[in-house]
């Protein structure tokens, strides 16, 4: 009898072709493999997670699980209290002399198969490199040296000519890098925003919608779901965003609206990182649909864009800049976050309408995190460690890997650069010029101070007083800076007072 293997193949890593399989077959029979799968209910419970992320996670997991049994190979599916006890029941059973892993995407799994796993079993180890990334498939990486900044742009750049994506020759179709100059459109008010595909729950999905609401440790809302759990869902999910989404994609990239949380974004993250789709082959497909004259460039760029050069890059930083770029608090901010970011109970609209649909779907697009959460996080100083566990827990695409670059670096700007050239910071103007939730608000977004004046106004303000010399060192914030000769003596000491008056009355 041929020497016993395990595969054991993480959560997040539900690919349709996985390396650790692939080279378990290449050295073994398949008789004498054995899949491993762990629901570690102790991992599920680290953060109160969202409802919905929690039901995708264990939905899609189970699903895998049955298709590789399908394909004929022999799967060992545990449910455990912990990683260590559902290895230990694996080990005693299985008693494998060899073990292939694929790396981690998060810190603490990747250390603990590199560096422990091997101590809790006889058997050989080998953590294959992780290819759920494109950085993984592009060698060398531009590498800067740690704790120094690099451009997103330039790292875009160079993947774009590693994987000729939209290139022409040498240069980039269409004879601009970036586009992102065109997708700033606010939502007309007669347009039409087709609703994405939902599927509806089978048996497997029903039963950890049963499981998931027994569970005290988690927030949002269980209602509806209705998201893809396996890797043909989700690819059914992306044919639709390139049929009826991706056109409109890039000229309202940027929108917001009261009426809609998803606009004509494709919703794809949370299949990306899971492992149910391969960022490639999605970059590869949307090039094709603006070579065939379905979507515009613009449209076209700015997806692939969001594929492979910022959700790279952020699993990159992560990755390169270490353990300690969580702690980062270059603002000194210490300021903890308002209860009311857990149910929506502000009377600003914005944010009450983009928290209340948080708890709902646990989706929001890229600006509302960025330019009403992030913003508000940033200008109001709250703490940057609490600010990105809360983006953890409530995001269905959330894990540490996204989280800490886009929320300490990109959002928050604790880093003081090292992710992003400035702070993506704002005032109730930007907010009214990209959405429609001033309209209708009881705060008046066109007033900095006074009686029914917008927060976001006085907020913004006090900001660029409390760290004008700071901000002058940046040659990208020099615009709102000198914004700041404007104001009189007394407008500054106005804005200070009720800036404040409204930071001490948050809870």
């Amino acid at each position: 009898m041929p020497p016993r293997t395990t595969v054991w193949i993480l959560g997040d890593q539900l690919l349709k072709i996985h390396p650790a399989i692939q080279k378990a077959e290449e050295e073994h029979p398949r008789s004498s493999i054995q899949v491993l799968l762990i629901e570690n209910r102790a991992r599920i419970s680290r953060l109160p997670y969202h409802r919905k992320k929690i039901v995708l996670l264990l939905s899609a997991m189970r699903h895998y699980a049955v298709e590789l049994k399908n394909q004929g190979y022999e799967v060992d599916y545990i449910q455990a209290p912990s990683l260590q006890a559902g290895l230990a029941r694996h080990f005693q059973a299985w008693n494998p002399e060899r073990i292939y892993t694929m790396a981690a995407s998060e810190r603490r799994g990747r250390e603990f198969q590199q560096q422990t796993l091997a101590k809790r079993t006889d058997a050989a180890v080998d953590v294959l490199p992780n290819t759920q990334f494109l950085v993984g498939r592009f060698n060398p990486i531009p590498e800067p040296e740690p704790e120094k900044s690099y451009v997103m742009e330039n790292f875009y750049r160079a993947m774009r000519r590693h994987f000729g994506l939209l290139m022409d020759g040498g240069n980039p179709a269409g004879g601009q890098w970036n586009y992102d100059k065109e997708n700033r459109k606010r939502l007309p008010r007669d347009v039409r925003i087709p609703e994405p595909p939902r599927f509806s729950p089978d048996q497997i999905t029903t039963t950890v919608i049963d499981e998931v609401r027994e569970l005290k440790a988690a927030t949002g809302s269980l209602q509806d779901f209705a998201l893809a759990v396996t890797g043909s869902d989700a690819n059914l999910a992306f044919d639709d965003f390139v049929k009826n989404r991706l056109p409109e994609f890039g000229p309202f990239e940027d929108a917001m609206s009261s009426t809609s949380g998803t606009l004509f974004h494709s919703i794809l993250s949370p299949y990306l990182n899971l492992g149910l789709l391969d960022p490639l082959d999605l970059a590869m497909q949307a090039e094709e649909a603006y070579l065939n004259d379905q979507a515009p460039i613009n449209s076209a760029e700015g997806f692939i864009r969001q594929i492979i050069g910022w959700r790279e890059y952020m699993y990159w930083q992560y990755w390169r800049m270490g353990p300690e770029y969580r702690e980062l608090n270059f603002w000194k901010a210490s300021r903890p976050l308002p209860a009311w970011f857990w149910d929506g109970g502000t009377r600003m609209k914005c944010l009450a309408q983009a928290l209340k649909r948080i708890q709902n779907t646990g989706y929001a697009h890229h600006i509302e995190r960025l330019m009403l959460l992030s913003n508000f996080s940033l200008l109001a100083g709250l703490d940057p460690g609490e600010v990105n566990d809360w983006f953890l827990s409530h995001f269905i695409d959330a894990y540490e890997w996204v989280m800490e670059p886009n929320v300490i670096g990109m959002g928050l700007h604790a880093d003081g650069g090292l992710t992003a050239t400035k702070p993506y910071i704002a005032s109730a103007n930007y907010i009214n010029k990209m959405s429609d939730y001033c309209k209708g608000c009881e705060y008046n977004h066109r007033q900095r101070t006074g009686e029914g004046a917008c927060p976001f106004n006085a907020l913004y303000w006090n900001f660029l007083l409390e760290n004008e010399q700071t901000l002058r060192n940046n040659p990208r914030m020099g615009p709102n800076v000198l914004g700041l000769r404007h104001l009189e003596d007394e407008e500054r000491i106005l804005i200070r007072s009720e800036a404040q008056e409204f930071l001490s009355g948050l809870i």
